[in-house]
Order: C-alpha cells, then structure tokens, then sequence
C-alpha cells in the first residue's frame, strides 16, 4: 500500500483533533497521549497496525515493538485506552458499580462495621500512601464478610459471574463497553488510510483488540493479543474484584496512579463480552496471534488458551487454520509478554522479546508463525534483527 499525502494528512488531521482535545483538558495524564509513525507518502507500505497498551498504562508501553514495526514498513498508531488519558481513574475510566439503591445502604454496613475498618485501614497502612492488593486468603475473608453484611450479595455475584447474565443490569450500572467504542473511535480516524488495518494489544488492550477484530471483520486483517484479559486470573480474584470493586477500594496502577477496584471490575466484564459466542463466530474468519506466559498474574491463562483454541474450531466439518497461540512455559520466567527488556515484573523479565518481536513481524507480513523461534533468546536469522536495547 502506498499512501498519498491527501490520505496522511487527513489521517494525522483527525488524530491530532483527538490528541488537542486531551492536551486541553484539564484533568489531563501526562505522558498517556496516544501518537503515531507514519512512513512520508509515496512510500510502500504493509499496511497500519493499531496498538493498545494495557490496563492503567500508557500508549509507550509497546514503543519498542512500535519502533520495530515501523522500520520494517508498517505505519503505527498508538492509541490511548478509553479514559487513560486523564489521571483521574474514578471519572474518567470504565468501572463498574452496584446501582445506588444497593450500594448506599452496603456502605453504611461497611462503614460501620469495626471489623471491615480495621481490616481495610491496615491495607491502607501497608501501602504507604494507599491501599495494595490483599492476600488470596484475605480476599475470602473480605469476600465472606460482605456476605454477612449483605446476604444479597450471593445473587449479586451469581449476576456478575456467570457471563453475559440477564440478571447483570438488575444489580450493576457499567460503562465497561467504553473499552469498545472510544477503540471505535479511533479506528475511524485512520478511516483514510490504504491497505490493511491490523489490531495489537496488551492485556485490556489485547481485549480490545480481538474486539474490533470481532466488529469489523472487513476492515481487520489480522490481530495480535498478548496476554489479553479476557477473565481475571484465579476465582478467588476474580470474585474479590467482582465483589468489592464497587466498594471503592483502590489499587495501584503502573505508574503509581491510584485507580478504584471497579476499573478492573470493568476490565474483567469486558472480557467476557470479547468471550461472546457472537464475537468468537465473527472473529474466526480473521487471522490471530495470542502471546501467552504461564507467569500470568492478571489475565486467566488458560480461558485465553480455550479461546484462541476455539477460533481455530468452527465445528466437526470445518477448521480454521489462520489461528495462532504461544505460551511461555513458567521455566522461561516470563511475566506479562510484552514488558519492556529494561524492566522487571514479579522479578523477571522477558529474555525472549527479540524473537518475540520478530514473529510478530512474521504473522503480520505473511500470517504465518514459528513457534520454535520462542524457545530461544537470540535473533531470528530469516527475519529482520530488532536493534539492541
């Protein structure tokens, strides 16, 4: 594809639209503006990949393999999840949350149950500055006391667990579907330019790049999920997320922004609508990659599995070949895939993002993929080296 410079500059016009709007608001994030790279017109190109970094971070988390995109002949759009643009996480992010008439009443037993204070003070406390995230254990025991104050809550997490339920909008108001129309959004401000679109993401990111992959079919020609969060990992977290993120109890992000628990409640329900019946059917005839690490501590490793696995299946008369999935095993010590070479998470680092780069090149340029070139550290030899960090 080669762009003209009428097609970029009405493309750059509409992004930068975007980017002034965020620049101009006063509850503005710093350093979480989306931007792009664009090869100069007349120059051949692969096609535009869109990418989405993960929950409570910013669009540089994937500069890296933004970078390595670009010189090897893609235009890049790095956009900003729906509301990480502003720092104030309780305003502006999707959340979920009990209707009022629920949650009034479930505060004042919170607040004046000595118990639950004292419980929630100490996790205060042990954050410094703010609330860190309890133990699995401590999470039942949290979980196991709402439920005394609020013997609904069984129903309420009955509505919330069980996917896409009917009874969902009975208990909970949520703007979790704002992770698919602000990606929407920015879909169409690159609605000028040639060739194919390809989706790639991280975590929530990763969810919403399958998707846009599910919504527009026509226009996606392939996607690139790293550990997408499609369910939080483990039941007692997920139902410690489900059930006390309405509450107000906050966490910290990646850069040490506070966020209201119920933004991951939102992350986790958008994940399971990506999960939808009606969103895997429209997404099988579109080319994936899943990058999984067996290290995942956020998104559940093996619904991810199921899911990609699922792609490939249509029914017992029909497969569809186009569908690809790693995962790291737990002795490559790999946290989240797409962590920066520089950076460390639960003490370990991806040792593995070289090749990992490189096939992510590979699937994108001729939908195919090595799963072997994962099982070693160095350079893909048929494939254009990544520059050293």
């Amino acid at each position: 594809m080669t762009p003209t410079e009428a097609q970029l500059q009405q493309t750059r016009q509409r992004i930068d639209a975007y980017i002034q709007t965020l620049a101009s608001h006063p509850d503005r994030r710093d350093g979480a503006f989306p931007y792009y790279l664009f090869h100069d017109a007349g120059t051949p190109t692969q096609g535009t990949v869109l990418m989405f970094h993960g929950f409570s971070a910013k669009p540089h988390q994937m500069a890296r393999l933004a970078d390595y995109l670009f010189r090897n002949g893609f235009n890049v759009y790095q956009a900003t999840l729906a509301g990480h643009a502003y720092g104030i996480p309780q305003q502006y992010w999707p959340q979920v949350d009990l209707k009022p008439e629920i949650l009034a009443p479930l505060r004042e037993k919170v607040n004046a149950d000595p118990v639950l204070q004292s419980f929630l003070a100490n996790l205060a406390a042990a954050g410094g500055v703010g609330a860190v995230s309890p133990s699995p254990v401590q999470m039942v025991g949290m979980v196991a006391r709402l439920r005394q104050l609020e013997p609904r809550l069984l129903d309420i997490a009955a509505a919330i667990e069980r996917e896409n339920d009917p009874e969902f909008d009975r208990y909970f108001v949520s703007s979790h579907l704002s992770y698919l129309s602000d990606a929407q959004a920015r879909l169409s401000e690159l609605e000028a330019m040639p060739g194919p679109i390809y989706t790639v993401g991280l975590s929530v990111g990763g969810a919403v790049a399958l998707a846009l992959g599910a919504r527009y079919p026509q226009r996606v020609a392939g996607v690139v999920a790293f550990a997408p969060l499609l369910e939080v990992y483990g039941e007692t977290r997920e139902r410690y997320v489900n059930l006390a993120g309405p509450l107000g109890i906050q966490e910290f992000g990646w850069d040490e922004l506070r966020f209201p628990l119920s933004c991951f409640t939102a992350a986790n329900q958008f994940g399971a609508f990506v999960r939808r019946q009606d969103n895997l059917a429209a997404l099988r005839p579109t080319p994936t990659l899943m990058v999984l690490t067996e290290n995942e501590d956020a998104a559940d490793v093996r619904i991810n599995q199921k899911f990609s696995q699922s792609l490939s299946r249509a029914s017992i008369f029909k497969r569809y070949d186009n569908h690809y999935l790693y995962t790291f095993p737990s002795a490559a010590l790999v946290p989240h895939p797409m962590v920066d070479p520089l950076e460390i998470s639960q003490n370990m680092s991806n040792g593995y993002w070289k090749p990992m780069y490189q096939e992510t090149l590979r699937f994108l340029t001729r939908t195919q993929f090595q799963a072997s070139s994962l099982e070693q550290t160095g350079d893909v030899p048929d494939l254009p080296a990544v520059p050293p960090v």
